[in-house]
């Protein structure tokens, strides 16, 4: 069996490097996520294992008879790797489970992990004493050292994982990972194919056949192990692949072990002939020959790495360039981010701009953050105009830090983010003033049309006026013609007020013009309401004004205030029930004066919220749509704000708020 016994060798060699090597990446990677965390001691179990195998198997190697203190110590290290393969293998597997979404009940989770754990510490505590004072530990098969109960649960395990592996190759995102597990799935059959056979099968095989299987299982992992590295380089499969310059890092020092340990097991073989001090020298100046075809592997391996990065950057920065072009900057922020998260493999981006939302991040190194020249450290990256910070993009990695090649793609896209912001802008503002021309082009014409209506209209309607009033002043006018006449006046009355709402909201406006002024906002309250105090008692409405302070001047003329009252409390005696109250209030807040008018009526629907100040929209049926429309017109023009709720509160009635900026304030 001394071909067996090599093969053990080297496979207990590159087992024990091979875990190694996982957990020292990990630890380098040192992402917060349990499923590393389970993927780390499932190595570390392994590890033991190997290690104390390829103890145990040296120490026969060298010793005629192995140390006692050697031997107990490669047998705990033995038992305690495979006595917690099991539990890691099945929580492993429920963790990457739960990263997909697939556990639903995580109770079961616990449960299930808690008995399979507590089998694996009471296994551990209970043959570790007596393995110890056994003299026939078996190192070939050290599985059969442990008994039945071990087999069972080590098959249990592999069974339960190969159903996992199932479901995760029917769920994979893409082949690759469909691919390796259902490779994955087919080494957890064979492997519990084998566990049966060696400890649970009631035919005995023969020691031969024991000895070979055993090698099998132990090795097993290995080739799952090796193949998970090329996968996390060429497919990014664990979100590591970002993570090159560590790849390199860990690979690079473990290739030079592996040299040093040849080079010391060399000098011991050609000990008869040199001495080890030679064969070392003579070993290590061999190294010189592989430093120029080491030096053009690495610089094609870095100049293609290089150029991906670049036409990344340039994808990326062609398609941010592109979606500028829609003049949206919210849109463009969040396309950013999207873009940015999904080609460079991250964990979180964020894109802060403005003063106060750099503020609101932090200063990075202590100084200013507005402040232009500072050092920002990953995963902030600043944004730059020039010398002026005017934004940052934090990138979260999924490990502890970003790549190289990342960091330098991300600075250089910030670089081109500024040129896309402004084009943005330029755009948006002008698609604005076409919009805002468009709308000024529309109302002209509505002007026109208003104007022509006013000419052809309002004389007749006033010949007719009058002399249905002069009818009225007939004492012989029967009393049913005189009801109709009055119908006829009323009717008279509203196409007048319409016709005046159309030609007042037609009007263009502009900014500093009819609007600025200034006036006492609790004059026009009084003459508002006394004016339409009469229609308020008509229709059963308590009409009612409250003012907090004696005086409050605003930097808005009184007409323009006297539309935006007079249209708001139209509307809310219109929307408040018989019975119901309008109430308007003034007060000075933080803004500037605040006027509130709210009825107890109905309320607006959610799904017309968002309409209601868009011109000749109603939901009346003798409504022209322009009352609140010439609200917005009118506060847009002195620079104030129009805000409302709806419902207002036990849910109905609804309440508008326009703030005024106060004379005191315009004047400063």
């Amino acid at each position: 069996m001394g071909t067996l016994l090599y093969i053990r060798l080297i496979g207990y060699t590159a087992g024990t490097l091979l875990q190694l090597f996982w957990m020292v990446v990990i630890l380098g990677y040192r992402r917060q996520r349990n499923f590393e965390r389970v993927f780390f001691f499932l190595c570390l179990a392994l590890f033991f294992f190997y290690g104390g195998s390829l103890l145990a198997l040296n120490a026969q190697i060298h010793y005629s008879q192995p140390p006692i203190t050697l031997t107990e110590f490669a047998i705990v290290l033995i038992t305690v790797g495979l006595c917690f393969v099991p539990p890691l293998l099945l929580h492993l597997h429920t963790e990457f489970a739960d990263t997909r979404g697939l556990i639903i009940r995580k109770i079961w989770k616990r449960i299930a992990l808690s008995a399979i754990y507590a089998a694996s510490l009471y296994l551990a505590f209970h043959k570790i004493p007596s393995l110890l004072t056994d003299p026939h530990f078996d190192f070939l098969l050290p599985g059969s050292s442990l008994g039945p109960h071990f087999g069972g649960l080590l098959g249990l395990a592999m069974i339960w994982c190969g159903g996992w592996e199932g479901r995760f190759a029917r769920e994979a995102p893409d082949k690759p990972q469909s691919y390796f597990h259902w490779f994955l799935m087919a080494v957890f059959i064979a492997g519990f194919l084998v566990v049966n056979a060696l400890h649970l099968a009631p035919i005995p095989l023969a020691d031969t056949t024991k000895q070979v299987l055993g090698t099998v299982l132990s090795l097993l992992p290995i080739l799952p192990f090796t193949i998970l590295i090329y996968l996390v380089q060429r497919h990014n499969f664990l979100q590591i692949g970002r993570q090159k310059n560590l790849l390199y890092a860990v690979s690079t020092t473990f290739l030079a072990l592996l040299y040093l340990s040849l080079v010391r097991r060399l000098g011991s073989w050609f000990e008869p002939v040199l001495p080890p001090e030679a064969s070392a020298a003579i070993l290590l100046f061999v190294l010189v020959i592989f430093i120029e075809p080491l030096q053009r592997i690495l610089g094609q391996t870095l100049r293609e790495t290089a150029k991906r990065e670049m036409e990344l950057v340039q994808r990326v920065a062609q398609e941010i360039q592109e979606e500028a072009k829609h003049g949206d900057v919210p849109r463009l922020l969040a396309f950013v981010e999207e873009r940015i998260l999904t080609n460079f493999e991250l964990s979180s981006v964020k894109l802060f701009l403005g003063d106060k939302a750099i503020a609101g991040v932090g200063t990075g190194s202590g100084n200013n953050p507005s402040a232009g020249g500072l050092v920002w450290k990953p995963p902030y990256f600043p944004i730059l105009s020039g010398d002026i910070l005017i934004g940052l993009l934090r990138a979260e990695p999924h490990g502890a830090t970003i790549s190289g090649d990342t960091r330098a793609a991300l600075e250089f896209l910030c670089e081109q983010l500024p040129g896309a912001l402004d084009l943005c802008r330029l755009i948006e503002e002008k698609l604005r003033l076409e919009r805002e021309l468009a709308e000024r082009e529309r109302l002209a014409l509505v002007g026109q049309m208003a104007a022509s209506i006013s000419h052809n209209l309002k004389n007749p309607l006033g010949s007719m006026k009058t002399i249905l009033q002069v009818q009225l002043e007939n004492p012989e006018l029967p009393e049913s013609i005189r009801g109709e006449t009055r119908m006829v006046l009323e009717e008279i009355g509203r196409l007048s007020t319409k016709l005046n709402q159309l030609l007042q909201f037609s009007r263009p406006a502009v900014r500093g013009g009819s609007a600025i002024g200034s006036c006492d906002v609790q004059v026009v309250m009084g003459e508002v309401t006394s004016v339409l105090s009469h229609e308020a008692e008509r229709r059963g409405v308590r009409l009612q004004t409250q003012a907090a302070g004696d005086s409050m001047r605003v930097a808005v003329s009184a007409e323009a205030l006297n539309d935006v009252v007079s249209n708001l409390v139209v509307n809310a005696l219109e929307a408040a029930p018989r019975g119901g109250r309008v109430m308007v209030c003034a007060s000075v807040g933080e803004d500037g004066c605040v006027l509130t008018v709210e009825d107890d009526g109905p309320g607006i629907p959610i799904a017309l919220q968002e309409k209601i100040l868009q011109p000749f929209f109603t939901t009346k049926p003798q409504g022209t749509g322009l009352g609140l429309a010439i609200v917005a017109r009118r506060v847009a023009e002195f620079g104030g704000k129009v805000e409302w709720k709806s419902p207002a509160g036990d849910g109905k009635g609804t309440r508008f708020c326009v703030t005024l900026p106060l004379e005191e304030a315009r004047k400063q």
